[in-house]
């Protein structure tokens, strides 16, 4: 029962083919999406709302504990904001806790692992921070107390780019091999083979079709996964339906009363949102880094305070980490050839969006914040 995040070259990445017409978008010189329509829109929305409750978009304070969970989503800019938090330790005074590196990400866990990991972080004193890779994980399932809960999201079609080279970046496995020095190399070949040639030609890591079922590594490029949380129901497993199981348009049976829940299906996609909704105090967008960093100060200000600050002050260090040199630049056909593929991504990026956007204008609303 896992999903892991360790590249092969024989990984399959599946989804469901469907459209995303009428989301425009553009790129900035760093090869960073945005979606001028959609941010145009929703801050027009808010601008013109005279009234926000702020208490309303707060989770803060559901927290049980003065302990900070960020169940970081690969290839998010994650490692910037874990480095913020730990030079923030130091100047906000609290303790700064990250899983060790591992030869295997196991991303999903078994309801005991979960226990342990939900027991473990509870055992930290307050004020603390725990980092690791995992999906979202209900301490309160375990009658423990809720941590405070952060996540960032990204553009997801340029985090899959991102992923792409990032597995094969030189430094990538010469990292790994200092650690893990039994490591065996990848093939050259795959190491050598660039994200537009792969899904143009149809390759089979890049092939996107709507059905395909592949359980584990292939789904590094599911930000809702991390949101939607360890349940079976967020996989590609068979899982037992107890009346009927709809999975959006798409019913997916065989010979037994059983069903898929493949990849971009609505299903994962609103266990995600509801997560997101019922559970984290603040879920950052990396593509609007300013009203992350206001909304972060502003909503956790016991871990956050001086963020934007230290950032601003220290900008061209946090630029430089995990930045992929390697990383060459991709069309926006190819782009939007793969964008066509991750309708329900995108959704939930976009709802992040203007989740964050909300939590922003009832700050704008209640004080002076510019």
């Amino acid at each position: 029962m896992e999903v892991r995040l360790q590249p092969g070259e024989d990984d399959v990445l599946s989804a469901n083919q469907l459209s995303s017409d009428g989301i425009q978008t553009d790129s900035d010189s760093n090869g960073i999406v945005h979606y001028p329509n959609v941010q145009h829109n929703l801050i027009e929305k808010y601008e013109n709302q005279e009234t926000l409750d702020i208490n309303s978009v707060n989770n803060t304070k559901r927290a049980d504990r003065e302990v900070l969970f960020f169940n970081r989503v690969p290839k998010v800019g994650s490692q910037t904001f874990m480095e913020l938090l730990r030079r923030l330790s130091i100047r906000n005074a609290f303790s700064f806790n990250r899983d060790r590196v591992q030869r295997v990400e196991t991303i999903r866990l078994a309801p005991i692992e979960q226990l342990h990991l939900a027991r473990m972080v509870s055992s930290y004193s307050e004020p603390s921070v725990y980092v690791k890779h995992v999906c979202f994980t209900n301490f309160t399932e375990f009658h423990l107390p809720e941590p405070i809960y952060i996540n960032i999201v990204r553009d997801p079609v340029e985090r899959v780019i991102s992923w792409y080279y990032y597995v094969r970046a030189p430094w990538y496995y010469v990292e790994r091999k200092q650690i893990f020095p039994d490591l065996p190399l990848p093939d050259p070949n795959w190491l050598k083979k660039d994200f537009e040639s792969c899904v143009l030609k149809g390759d089979r890591e890049c092939r996107y079709l709507q059905g395909e079922i592949h359980e584990g590594i292939g789904d590094h490029r599911r930000q809702t996964l991390f949101f939607c949380g360890h349940s079976e129901k967020c996989t590609l497993k068979y899982l037992p339906m107890r009346s009927i199981c709809r999975v959006s348009r798409n019913l997916v049976t065989n010979q037994k009363p059983w069903c898929k829940y493949p990849f971009n299906t609505v299903g994962a996609l609103e266990r995600a949102k509801l997560a997101v909704e019922k559970h984290y105090a603040v879920v950052g967008v990396l593509e609007d880094i300013n009203t992350t960093l206001t909304v972060l100060e502003n909503y956790i200000p016991r871990f956050f305070q001086g963020a934007t600050d230290v950032y601003y002050d220290q900008v061209n260090s946090f630029m430089r980490i995990n930045r992929n040199f390697f990383k060459p630049p991709v069309s926006e056909e190819v782009k939007n050839l793969v964008r066509s593929n991750f309708t329900r991504e995108v959704e939930f990026y976009q709802f992040c969006k203007q989740r964050l956007y909300r939590q922003y204008r009832a700050l704008k609303l209640r004080s002076n914040v510019p």
